[in-house]
């Protein structure tokens, strides 16, 4: 089987079009590649999501951490709490169990227990209770001179918010939220290795890496082929977001412009 033909029969498995029963011998390089990037289809399914949806539940939470009322401030500090301080995988694996105990109440918790649904909603409000902070320390951070500028203009409640509030507090949270967006793709690699199966064998690219690990007994090619790919999407988000940063910045002289910084989470 050529390179081409493998390419043709697994580059879509992990979302079910192509050949439904993996390789059982020969383990080819074109195939540990084609399967990887197969899997990564996820990875980017759950972070596009995740990441678009949480956006705003974040600045949600960071305005009701920043209230006057103590309902809204307790509930949004909690909120993050509880989502920062506790692993990721802890919740993914309570998430699952959760929606598994509350299948039998009705069938419309049946997707819930699945990955594509039940993981993305645990990933959507562990990125916004990340975000949610960062954009709270940015709103923290809004120069009183802008707010006194817009109050002298005239604008107040919503207008001023959405004209020189809202934008000023996504220019500063946005290197430290470019950091958080390549966090939360890295930490889709622990979807199926928590609680949520994977069906028929269609799991991410860390699914499919661990797979050719154990069955050549020889991790030091399929782990750096994953890495090679989360390096590639590592590079698409610095760029999009630096894209994004230029766009928030574009009314500040060139030199007071804020620089995109790549900052390595460690330990989270």
């Amino acid at each position: 089987m050529s390179c081409w033909d493998t390419i043709a029969d697994y580059g879509l498995r992990s979302i079910g079009i192509g050949e439904r029963l993996l390789p059982r011998e020969g383990y080819t390089l074109c195939q540990q590649f084609t399967l990887i990037g197969s899997g990564m289809i996820w990875n980017i399914y759950f972070g596009v999501l995740a990441l678009c949806s949480g956006f705003f539940l974040a600045t949600a939470v960071a305005l009701g951490k920043a209230s006057k009322k103590p309902v809204l401030q307790k509930a949004s500090a909690w909120f993050i709490f509880l989502f920062r301080g506790s692993p990721l995988f802890i919740q993914f694996f309570f998430a699952y169990f959760l929606f598994l105990s509350l299948k039998p109440i009705s069938p419309i918790f049946d997707p819930f227990t699945s990955a594509w649904l039940g993981a993305l909603i645990v990933l959507f409000l562990n990125t916004a209770a990340y975000s949610g902070e960062i954009f709270y320390g940015a709103l923290q951070s809004v120069p009183r001179g802008d707010i006194e500028a817009a109050d002298a203009y005239g604008m107040s409640g919503w207008s001023r918010f959405k004209r020189v509030t809202w934008p000023t507090m996504l220019r500063l949270a946005w290197p430290a939220y470019t950091n958080e967006a390549i966090f939360l793709f890295h930490a889709t690699t622990l979807v199926y290795f928590s609680g949520f199966p994977a069906w028929q064998q269609r799991g991410d690219a860390l699914y499919y890496a661990s797979f050719f690990a154990d069955k050549t007994f020889n991790p030091f090619i399929p782990y750096p082929i994953l890495a090679f790919y989360f390096i590639l999407l590592t590079l698409c988000i610095i760029s999009l977001f630096g894209l994004i940063n230029r766009r928030l910045n574009r009314h500040l002289p060139q030199d007071a412009r804020a620089k995109m910084k790549l900052k390595l989470n460690v330990i989270r």
